[in-house]
């Protein structure tokens, strides 16, 4: 066989003679279907959390330190029963007078409503670290596995993520936040 004629078939004019050796066969493609993924509402009556030292109460120079939290996000996955939401929530510590460097633990909630009833609710001890000499630090909160049952198409429209500081008080069922 000469070089022509291998250089030849190489530019066939029918373009399944080239294709013919081991083409791969077409894949079904399942077409995707987007769920709900329900908001995030950061609870205004606990989105700040101050710690004072000596058990005193709104006494700035006996502050330890003041967190808050502001920007949230989310991302949701889905199987046949179960939705699972990553919750995301950006915040800052900010330490007082009393404040010394170190961890601090910060317990934040995430709880999910449907409607009026709970369907989910955890608490995180969050560590943040305080530096020394530094004015405040920022932090990212992140609580992938939020699993609450899954509904044809995702979570209905009465489902909502509830993120907040856990005071032992506060009910995160309460109707003022801001959506993140």
């Amino acid at each position: 066989m000469s070089l022509l004629t291998v250089i030849a078939g190489c530019n066939s004019s029918n373009p399944s003679d080239s294709m013919a050796v081991n083409a791969p066969a077409a894949q079904a493609v399942t077409p995707v279907v987007q769920a709900t993924c329900p908001p995030i509402t950061i609870l205004d009556g606990t989105a700040v959390r101050r710690v004072y030292a000596g058990g005193a109460k709104d006494d700035p120079s006996k502050l330890v330190y003041q967190a808050s939290l502001s920007d949230t996000t989310r991302s949701c996955s889905m199987n046949d029963a179960t939705l699972t939401v990553n919750v995301l929530a950006q915040g800052r510590l900010v330490p007082g007078p009393l404040s010394k460097p170190g961890r601090i633990t910060l317990p934040i909630r995430v709880t999910v409503k449907d409607g009026d009833g709970e369907i989910f609710s955890q608490v995180t001890n969050f560590p943040v670290d305080v530096p020394a000499g530094e004015a405040g630090t920022q932090f990212i909160f992140n609580n992938p596995n939020v699993a609450i049952p899954n509904a044809p198409g995702g979570a209905s429209r009465q489902t909502n993520v509830f993120i907040s500081f856990d005071d032992g008080a506060a009910k995160a069922g309460s109707k003022k936040g801001r959506r993140g």
